[in-house]
């Protein structure tokens, strides 16, 4: 028995792995879960319609893919705020940087981002503990694809939704 729970467990790390790989500073298990605190507005579904954390909610874009994704161009999602889409035509893609700047004070981050103090953004809720920011992360990026590697001198590219 305690082998078998020891072949699991290195079995589910090496499956996690590539995802992990992700440059994620926090706990993605903590970070499933704050997304509690997420999923009235999110979920994280792939591409194949499959709900991988949160509830099958559609208030706010999918999060499966975030990492290394442009913003505010989430497939099958129309209700971004125009500040956001504008911040996107910029060729902005979110890390873990700028999600846990975003999500401590989003209408902040995209006046600054922006550089214009009538930005305005359609998420109201703040999360500003900065572990539970982390793990957030964390958890998305761990249930999202691997984003490709740069080419030396290019951004990288986002991965595929």
């Amino acid at each position: 028995m305690r082998l078998t729970l020891t072949a699991l467990t290195f079995a589910s790390l090496a499956l996690a792995a590539p995802a992990m790989a992700q440059d994620a500073t926090g706990d993605a298990a903590a970070g499933e879960k704050v997304f509690n605190k997420c999923q009235t507005c999110h979920v994280i579904a792939d591409a194949d319609g499959n709900v991988l954390g949160g509830r099958n909610a559609k208030t706010g874009p999918n999060l499966y893919g975030l990492p290394g994704r442009t913003a505010g161009t989430q497939a099958d999602f129309n209700g971004y705020g125009d500040s956001l889409v504008a911040l996107g035509a910029t060729g902005f893609t979110w890390d873990e940087a700028s999600f846990t700047e975003y999500v401590a004070d989003p209408a902040k981050f995209l006046k600054t981002r922006l550089d214009d103090n009538g930005a305005r953004t359609k998420m109201s809720f703040k999360l500003t503990n900065a572990k539970e920011k982390a793990d957030v992360w964390a958890y998305i990026a761990s249930l999202s694809p691997a984003m490709e590697p740069a080419a030396e001198g290019e951004a990288a590219p986002a991965a595929t939704n």
